[in-house]
């Protein structure tokens, strides 16, 4: 069975096979932990992702991690939030199914994320979270071939509350 971490730090220096990048649908680079990914892995990575030419909202790419400590990077693109009625739950969703998905189609046995869609997107963190660790756990349930998740919160703050909804959800059961 494969294990959940919650870590407090910065996901461009920790050593796994793949990291996730929130990115944007141009994958281009941006602010937060977009911006902070391309800067740590180098203009090779942009060159790679202008070739990949842009991703959707909901669905993930992969490239290499370059000059970044990891192997790979996942660039899952997520929904900005506009109040919760345009199917931003399932966009999200689907960023971490896609990305899961994408690690274990390169046989990849690690993966961090960030909380993809909470900076600049605006989703709500409460409830992002939950949205990432109930669509992590049921993918993981259903697959085997991811060993480790990472969940790479900055602040203290949000490592805090990820830690008590990632205890919630192990408490009850899911």
């Amino acid at each position: 069975m494969a294990r959940i971490h919650v870590i407090q730090g910065d996901i461009t220096r920790l050593q796994v096979y793949a990291i996730v990048n929130a990115a944007n649908s141009s994958l281009l680079g941006g602010g937060g932990v977009d911006g902070a990914i391309h800067r740590a892995a180098g203009p090779e990575l942009l060159e790679a992702c202008r070739k990949i030419g842009g991703c959707p909202t909901g669905e993930a790419r992969i490239t290499p991690g370059f000059r970044l400590p990891a192997r790979y990077v996942i660039h899952a693109v997520g929904p900005v939030w506009h109040g919760g009625k345009h199917g931003e739950a399932e966009l999200l969703a689907s960023c971490y199914r896609h990305s899961l998905q994408l690690a274990a189609d390169h046989g990849l046995k690690q993966i961090a994320f960030p909380a993809i869609s909470t900076g600049a997107y605006g989703y709500p963190f409460d409830e992002a979270s939950s949205i990432a660790i109930r669509t992590v756990k049921e993918w993981l349930a259903a697959h085997n071939m991811v060993e480790e998740v990472y969940f790479v919160l900055f602040s203290d703050h949000h490592y805090q509350r990820f830690q008590q909804f990632l205890h919630k959800e192990e408490t009850s059961g899911r």
